[in-house]
This record gives C-alpha cells, sequence and structure tokens, in this order.
C-alpha cells in the first residue's frame, strides 16, 4: 500500500506503508543508530516527532518485551528504507511490522533515507506529515504546516507519570542505601535500572513536583531525566530546581541537563537537525577522554551564557555544544547525552558511580 511523507518546506517523500494506519504530524527528525529501533520508539523523548532511521535495514531482530524504556511508543510517525518482514532472533515476541500495528504507529518504508537525512541536514528539521490514507500532496503539505512549532512546546507535562511511584527493582540481599528522586520528564526504563545497580531505591516523582515536596520524601539525591520538547518552556521544572540546587546532589541527563543550566541562569537554544544516535563523539574536558556516546536532543545549552562557577565538563567534538556541565560548590552535575544506553556504548556509565559518591560524600 502506498504511503507518502510530506515535509512543511513542500517537498515530497513517497513510499509503503507498514505499521498503523493514518494520519500523523511531527517534527521529521533523523537517527543514525545501528540498532535499538525498540528502544527508540518506545523513547519519551521522541514524542511529537517522526523518526527517520540512517540504518538501511530496520526490524531484523524483531522485537522483545524487556527491551521497550517506557510503556508505550511515543514517536509520531517512524520513516525507513528497508523493513524486514521477518525477526531472526531466538528473544523476539513479534515482528516490527505486528508491533506498530498493535500500538498505533504510523510507519513507512521503501524510502530514499539516504536523500531525505541529507534534505533534513541541509534544510534544518521541520514538521512533516505521514499518511498511509489520504496521499493528496497539497492536504498533506497544509498540514505539516499547521503543526505545532517545537519551539515554545511543553512536552514534559504529556509524558511523565500521573502520580509519584516507586521503582521495583529486584529483590536484593539488603535494603538499598541510597534513596533518589527522579522527577519524570519522560523517563526511560534504563536509567532506573542504572540507579537500582547501585545501591539505589528510587522514587519517581511527575514534572510539575515542588521542591518541598521532593525535600519532604528525604533523598540523598535528585535526578532529572530525560523528556521531549523545548527546555524554555518547562518553567515549572527551573522553579523547582532551582530551590533544591545547594541542598542535595543533583544529577540531570538530557532535558534534565539543559533544565539545569536554565536553573543556573543560562539560556537553550534550538539545533539545526540535532543529534540523535549512538555513536556520537563527546571529549572529556578533565581528561581528554574521548567517549562515543547515545544522544536523542534538539536543543541545547549556550555556553556563552554560563555564569561563573559552572564548569563546562563535556563537549561534542562534531559542532562544540555543550554536553556536560558541573557546579562543585551546589553538588551539581549533568551530561547532554545518555549515559545509559539504550540503545549505546557503555562509555559513559560512570557518570552514576559519580552521583552515588556525591550522595555518600553528603552523608
Amino acid at each position: 500500500m502506498p504511503a507518502l511523507l510530506a515535509l512543511a518546506d513542500g517537498s515530497l517523500w513517497p513510499g509503503r506503508a507498514f505499521g498503523a494506519l493514518g494520519d500523523r504530524t511531527g517534527e521529521v527528525v533523523f537517527n543514525t543508530s545501528l540498532t535499538g529501533y525498540q528502544e527508540i520508539l518506545t523513547d519519551p523523548s521522541y514524542h511529537g516527532q517522526i523518526v527517520v532511521m540512517s540504518q538501511p535495514h530496520i526490524g531484523n531482530y524483531g522485537v522483545a518485551a524487556d527491551d521497550d524504556e517506557s510503556a508505550q511508543c511515543w514517536v509520531a510517525g517512524f520513516v525507513v528504507r528497508s523493513a524486514s518482514p521477518l525477526a531472526s532472533n531466538w528473544r523476539a515476541a513479534q515482528t516490527l511490522d505486528d508491533y506498530l500495528v498493535a500500538r498505533g504507529v504510523v510507519a513507512l518504508s521503501a524510502v530514499d533515507t539516504r536523500a531525505l537525512i541529507r534534505h533534513i541536514r541541509t534544510h534544518g528539521a521541520q514538521n512533516a506529515a505521514l499518511s498511509s490514507r489520504d496521499l493528496d500532496p497539497q492536504r498533506l503539505v497544509a498540514l505539516a504546516r499547521s503543526a505545532p512549532d517545537m519551539n515554545g512546546l511543553d512536552l514534559a507535562r504529556a509524558v511523565t507519570c500521573a502520580e509519584p511511584y516507586r521503582w521495583a527493582a529486584p529483590q536484593a540481599a539488603a535494603p538499598p542505601r541510597y534513596h533518589v528522586v527522579a522527577y519524570d520528564y519522560g523517563l526511560k526504563r534504563n536509567l532506573l535500572r542504572q540507579l537500582a545497580a547501585r545501591d539505589c531505591r528510587i522514587t519517581i516523582v511527575p514534572a510539575q513536583t515542588s521542591a518541598a515536596d521532593v525535600l519532604a520524601l528525604r533523598p540523598d539525591g535528585v535526578f532529572l531525566s530525560n523528556g521531549p520538547g523545548d527546555p524554555a518552556a518547562v518553567t515549572y521544572a527551573v522553579a523547582a530546581l532551582r530551590q533544591l540546587l545547594g541542598r542535595l546532589p543533583v544529577f540531570g541527563i538530557c532535558l534534565g541537563h539543559q533544565l539545569l543550566g536554565l536553573a543556573l541562569g543560562a539560556r537553550t537554544y534550538k539545533l539545526k537537525f540535532g543529534h540523535r544516535g549512538a555513536n556520537q563523539p563527546v571529549l572529556h574536558v578533565p581528561t581528554g577522554r574521548v567517549e562515543i556516546s547515545s544522544h536523542n536532543h534538539g536543543f541545547a545549552v549556550d555556553a556563552a551564557r554560563l555564569p561563573a562557577g559552572v564548569e563546562v565538563t563535556h563537549l561534542n567534538l562534531n559542532d562544540q555544544c555543550v554536553e556536560g556541565l558541573s557546579v562543585p560548590h551546589l553538588r551539581a552535575f549533568s551530561v547532554q547525552y545518555h549515559p545509559e544506553a539504550a540503545p549505546g556504548p557503555h562509555d559513559s556509565l560512570y557518570l552514576f558511580q559519580d552521583f552515588v559518591d556525591l550522595m555518600q560524600a553528603g552523608r
């Protein structure tokens, strides 16, 4: 069955439908990961985005329940060059196509994704409309242009949990030593697994939770999760964070990193096409060590607006944007990328131990 992707600039990208049938709009972006498509589909940071995969063959190893990073698929749409109809993997519970149908994800295959990604790199991420029902080009271009712009969009409210809850970690021989309160701006499960593996019990709280409510839980540290949308629009989180800084150790990733920057008085800006993939080179400035890291972000912290006392600890070697911050006197640090490696390399797992060390030193 034919399907069509229409960008707001008027360009049209025909292909074949797979997954669910329907119309979807969102910001079209690309991801350069070779594997991990299931983790990408279930990453809440992709809420409101149509994801194009640069790896040409997608779906080869199917899907497995344990690989979901949240309870649902969040992408607005999914675009690939070649969708495998078969799943060759002993862990696979179903094919990618069946998985997308069951979760209502509209997808497009048989697209020249190399040309599409070059187009996005040249013209920037922009809104698009994807349809496998009505392929009228004028209607789809108009639909793309009417979709909300990512600038100024608070999407953390849409993906956060409704109520606080505890992470159900595997039974341990002894009670965990540290209590972490994790803000859910679009939290991924492997972040919780990494904290739990380092002797932490975790209370997850909604994005709008006040600083007073966090302090009432008497945590040893606060974790700021990843999430979608424009960080400058998440004003309630910035206000809460300003009241927490200096009182408890704070560790932020992705959106949490951007919110820390805003709370410190910096500003954020939108990248032309963002960083999304499991192969981004990042320089750890204090040691000169290069880490290969997993990214998913369209905004960044402006280095020129950082106040005194804030150290830039990590830099992206492709475009020199800020990838990590440290504020020693406030016991706070953050990274723009995903150290939990879902999907991705394990070069940055040490950051979770750095957070534990901060909590231990604060006792």
